[in-house]
């Protein structure tokens, strides 16, 4: 992918743009297989699931400098000012397109960018999500209730300049710290959850919940731990680190009993949204979902399913709840990685379990993030 931003200088978010794309592959797979030989005497590879080189982000999450009338929307640079990075390559054309109704509205509505140095201003970031049927989900953070009070007396206009943009919310941030959003949120439109097909399920995606930003691979992932599980026909599933519900979801099938659990109450709530809309209603008491920590809820669970799906943060696992599994769990484990490296430490605590299937899903191209699908099976 060739990218104007990265060959100015002005962006090296995207580390390996230049690098012919079918190399980058090759070397991720490469350094994942590298790091899991350990655990897995012979360890089944499936083909790599490939991405669109460009054009992949369905969520933008862009940080707004500049000045009321000449806003910028992309990163900061090294003295804390905005750089414009509205073309940029690995969106979602359809976000692309939604930029300049967003910076017209910015200067409309009076929403003065955050100046960071300064330590003044109103707009944080806007953050944009795109389905794949064109629909939005447009979030702007602002430090105040002010700036909550600009956009609702503007959001007319906002909804007539851009007709795909579905859920519009605002959140609030006062402080003065390196995060994205803060506690509060104000939905302003009538519908809250933005609809999202994903591989063969429809998930619902309220504001603060978090969704993959490769919604192509990101099906392909659920599809390959649908099979896995299929094939394996558990009778009972925990989905830990569940999400807005995606692994759940494809999980479920008729007498399976899914259970997923998610610190996050509002994905949970998302979970509970695509769950009530895709099963009927005689079906729905299979599959639930709980708002808790997923290490704190396991450990106290009295019995553990034949099978368990995680999906941890880039931390991974971590040693306890590593050692519960270890300690007491089922038969199979599906390990959905994005960070390959805690992959390694946390099977290292598992030694009861050895990799028996991976796949690389790469969910971030032009990076060297890597995703990695395993299959868990206990020896002992």
């Amino acid at each position: 992918m060739q990218c104007d931003y990265f060959d100015a200088g002005l962006c090296r978010s995207c580390t390996l743009v230049g690098e012919p794309y079918s190399g980058q592959l090759a070397e991720k797979q490469r350094a994942v297989a590298a790091l899991l030989a350990p655990f897995g005497d012979d360890i089944a590879w499936s083909a790599p699931v490939e991405s669109p080189e460009s054009g992949f982000r369905a969520k933008a999450k862009m940080v707004v400098g500049g000045t009321v009338d000449a806003p910028t929307i992309g990163i900061l640079d090294g003295q804390g000012r905005g750089v414009d990075l509205r073309r940029c390559g690995v969106i979602a054309p359809g976000i692309l397109a939604a930029f300049p109704a967003l910076i017209a509205f910015i200067t409309a509505a009076a929403l003065d960018p955050y100046d960071v140095p300064a330590r003044r201003g109103e707009l944080k970031h806007l953050i944009v999500t795109e389905s794949i049927s064109g629909e939005l989900m447009v979030r702007f953070v602002v430090r105040s209730p002010e700036g909550v009070a600009r956009v609702r007396r503007r959001l007319g206009g906002l909804l007539a300049s851009l007709p795909r943009a579905r859920v519009v919310s605002v959140n609030v941030l006062p402080e003065h710290k390196a995060v994205l959003e803060g506690e509060v949120e104000h939905v302003l439109t009538e519908q809250h959850a933005l609809a999202m097909p994903v591989g063969d399920v429809t998930l619902h995606a309220l504001p603060k919940s978090f969704v993959q930003t490769n919604t192509a691979v990101a099906g392909e992932l659920y599809r390959q731990a649908a099979a896995w599980i299929t094939e394996l026909s558990p009778a009972s599933v925990w989905d830990l680190y569940c999400g807005v519900g995606g692994f759940a979801l494809h999980a479920a099938a008729p007498d399976r009993r899914v259970v997923g659990v998610e610190v996050s109450p509002e994905a949970v709530a998302s979970a509970e949204i695509a769950r009530d809309a895709q099963l009927p209603r005689s079906a729905r008491d299979s599959i639930s979902f709980i708002a808790a920590d997923a290490t704190a809820w396991a450990a106290a669970q009295d019995a553990v399913p034949e099978l368990v799906i995680v999906n941890p943060p880039r931390r991974g696992l971590g040693a306890p709840l590593a050692h519960v599994l270890e300690a007491r769990g089922p038969r199979t484990v599906v390990y959905s990685s994005c960070n390959p490296e805690s992959l390694a430490r946390d099977l290292a605590a598992m030694p009861s379990y050895r990799v028996s299937r991976a796949r690389v899903v790469d969910m971030f191209p032009q990076s060297r993030h890597t995703e990695v699908l395993t299959l868990l099976e206990r020896l002992r």
